[in-house]
């Protein structure tokens, strides 16, 4: 199964005659943001009007409020063209963690599978609160101009505000949310993004890519190394740790646990 690039197309000529030196510039570009870029920013509440597209995706922007509600900045549209501060209540989150609780195991398999369905309920929950993000679709072909798309930094900028909300809550033990990856950021027809996980145990880092399904869908995890050969999360080996069953408390079963594939 093949895709277009994770970002919005760009018409064949422009790619011929401007490729070479855009590469070049983007290159560069993308050096200079990574030095100067911050970790982590604070809350900045601003009107909801479009903005001019980012080429990376945005550092997480949250407050986790006394009450146990939070409030974050979600993005959409394509490069985060445009942006919106959500309030999650107390009681939602509580509910996220009801999920969760569903893989409490320690091996690596229920971790991955914790991270998954943290993504999935966050998802649901921008949903409730943005019902425009139901028109998002998997990957890019099928939502060109539509309100509420969201391509792969989009989604790496919002999976990593989410796993970072979670992660702060203590929901996600054993892992350290890094700063998203990129693989073939110089070709504009394969560049793309994820959201990364570091594993505390091991040191293996694993991608959490959320652009090839639909919003308020599960996201899939193989490990970064993979992830930047293209290796797929349905292909075998790693369609073993992307299963997809309707109910949460399915996904650890005894029964259910595949096999790890080799991280490197």
């Amino acid at each position: 199964m093949q895709f277009r690039n994770c970002t919005e197309p760009v018409s064949d000529v422009f790619r011929k005659r401007t490729l070479p030196a855009l590469q070049i510039f983007l290159a560069l570009f993308v050096m200079v943001i990574a030095v100067t870029a911050p970790a982590h920013a604070d809350i900045v509440i601003s009107p909801n009007t479009p903005k001019p597209p980012n080429t990376t995706p945005l550092a997480p922007q949250y407050r986790i409020e006394a009450d146990g509600s939070v409030v974050l900045r979600l993005c959409f549209n394509s490069s985060c063209a445009r942006t919106e501060m959500l309030t999650f209540s107390a009681a939602d989150m509580e509910k996220v963690k009801g999920q969760l609780a569903y893989c409490p195991g320690e091996i690596l398999y229920d971790r991955l599978q914790r991270v998954r369905i943290a993504v999935w309920q966050m998802e649901v929950l921008a949903q409730k609160y943005a019902p425009v993000l139901a028109n998002d679709r998997e990957v890019n072909d099928r939502e060109y101009g539509v309100d509420g798309r969201m391509d792969c930094v989009d989604n790496a900028s919002n999976t990593s505000t989410y796993l970072m909300i979670l992660s702060d809550l203590g929901q996600l033990p054993s892992w350290r949310v890094e700063e998203p990856s990129v693989r073939k950021p110089l070709y504009f027809n394969a560049v793309h993004w994820t959201a990364v996980v570091q594993d505390e145990v091991t040191g293996d880092k694993w991608a959490v890519d959320s652009w090839y399904r639909p919003n308020g869908h599960l996201p899939f995890v193989l490990p970064l190394k993979k992830w930047k050969d293209e290796k797929k999360g349905w292909v075998p080996p790693y369609d073993r740790l992307n299963p997809n069953p309707r109910v949460s408390n399915e996904f650890c079963l005894e029964n259910a646990r595949g096999q790890i594939p080799s991280s490197r």
